[in-house]
């Protein structure tokens, strides 16, 4: 056979499906055409390297044992290749060949990966780590339930041990504290639950509803502050990417209808939909219209189109003259900023950045390397220490970066910060909220400075 012959075409195959309400996305034989497909196209290409490890895996597959033959890597390499992607999507952003593009390749990598953890998610029964980790509002209410044994508990070393063995969570990860009581339950009590129609609805999220409800209150102040009417909805859950990360498509579809049940009769009134996490507003925006089945599509786009970070509504309305400028203390020229990677596929700004730096001598330092989280990767026995190592660059560059205070849009990474560059992130909305207060942070802004 020639070398032209075995060369396996870039064009889409027959077997090419990113929907899975088509039936060939769940066809073996189909699935590895696509397999095959990516990888040439990866092969020749090479352009994303520096990302998670599945490229590193599969060019040295390629390069030291198939002689670049890719129909020769075996089911093991493949399994090799697509579990160390965490889809953090900047293959995605980088990649010139997507449908994102209109490029004839129609290549989405992040997707495959998705598909391909999907068909395998159909033949295995779930792990206790999958449970654990694939429900987060489930963990939280039990570990509500202990009292606050569970935070104390995460900091023992025998029980860390003892996780690790029978959960597989890595004994030296930093684990979030859950919040004795919800952001629900908080908001609730201090009657923010909405019974109208406002202007915006708080998407919280379950890391926040669970163990950081600040950022939830110190959100909604900011929006007070700057006149943008926000209320709550009682009842949301996990948007669903926990799930679908383990190509659990069942429950990933489960919660974003149950979202979606209780956030679209304020869409259709005209409310936006603030989602606090970047992977939450992904998800809802990007991955809930092409991922439920039937007219439930048609539901999710209506949402899709009603998602907004918060930072990205306040930037739109930045020069109505409901828009605070009255800032009233600094957290300091310096803000090292990270941009997470799932806003980063959201093509949509930074607009966290972009409003910290409206504070009167702020100069924020923009970091983009991914911090190597990513949802539960960074928590599992099997890639903690890769985790660290692909976060490398970006706590080199948040500490050359010299500032006291540092900021990201993402809560999770934010604890990768903390535990591997020495300091936690604020999210931009805290900060905002902080240098509204005058004992915001420690140094004042002159009121002269603000009209500046």
């Amino acid at each position: 056979m020639s070398a032209a012959e075995e060369r396996i075409s870039y064009l889409p195959s027959e077997g090419m499906s990113y929907d899975p309400e088509e039936s060939k996305y769940w066809d073996s034989k189909a699935l590895k055409q696509e397999v095959d497909r990516a990888f040439e196209i990866c092969h020749g290409c090479r352009m994303c390297f520096k990302f998670c490890d599945s490229f590193p895996n599969l060019f040295k597959l390629l390069d030291e044992k198939y002689d670049g033959k890719v129909s020769d890597l075996q089911d093991k390499d493949v399994d090799h290749v697509m579990d160390a992607c965490f889809q953090c999507k900047l293959c995605e952003v980088q990649c010139p060949y997507t449908p994102r593009d209109g490029h004839e390749f129609q290549l989405d990598f992040p997707k495959l990966v998705h598909r391909y953890n999907a068909q395998k998610a159909k033949k295995k029964d779930k792990t206790l780590r999958d449970r654990v980790l694939g429900d987060p509002d489930g963990s939280a209410k039990l570990a509500r339930m202990s009292f606050g044994m569970a935070n104390t508990m995460n900091r023992v070393k025998f029980h860390r041990v003892m996780m690790e063995k029978v959960l597989g969570i890595h004994r030296d990860k930093d684990l979030p504290d859950f919040s004795a009581q919800t952001f629900e339950k908080q908001a609730e009590s201090k009657n923010l639950m909405t019974k109208e129609n406002p202007e915006t609805i708080l998407f919280q999220t379950c890391y926040v509803q669970n163990n950081e409800p600040e950022i939830g209150f110190d959100t909604l102040e900011v929006l007070k502050h700057n006149d943008v009417e926000c209320g709550c909805v009682k009842g949301l859950e996990c948007c669903g990417m926990p799930s679908w990360e383990q190509g659990d498509l069942e429950s990933l579809r489960k919660h974003a209808k149950h979202n979606i049940n209780k956030l679209l009769p304020h869409v259709e009134k005209g409310s936006k939909v603030l989602a606090l996490n970047p992977t939450c507003s992904m998800m809802m925006k990007r991955e809930y219209p092409e991922l439920l089945e039937g007219s439930d599509r048609e539901a999710a786009q209506k949402l899709a189109d009603a998602v907004q970070n918060p930072t990205e509504y306040l930037w739109d309305i930045r020069k109505e003259e409901r828009f605070k400028r009255d800032f009233k203390s600094t957290p300091g020229e310096k803000v090292a900023y990270h941009a997470p990677c799932h806003l980063r596929t959201q093509g949509a700004g930074f607009r966290g950045r972009d409003l910290i730096r409206m504070i009167p001598g702020v100069k924020p330092q923009l970091t983009m390397e991914c911090c190597g989280h990513d949802g539960t990767y960074a928590m599992k026995t099997e890639s903690f220490e890769a985790s660290i190592r692909i976060g490398e660059k970006a706590f080199s560059s948040m500490k050359e970066a010299g500032a006291e205070v540092w900021a990201t849009d993402c809560p999770l990474a934010a604890i990768q910060f903390n535990q591997h560059a020495g300091k936690k992130p604020m999210h931009p909305m805290t900060i905002l909220a902080k240098a509204y207060r005058e004992d915001g942070f420690p140094t004042k802004i002159e009121p002269e400075e603000n009209e500046e």
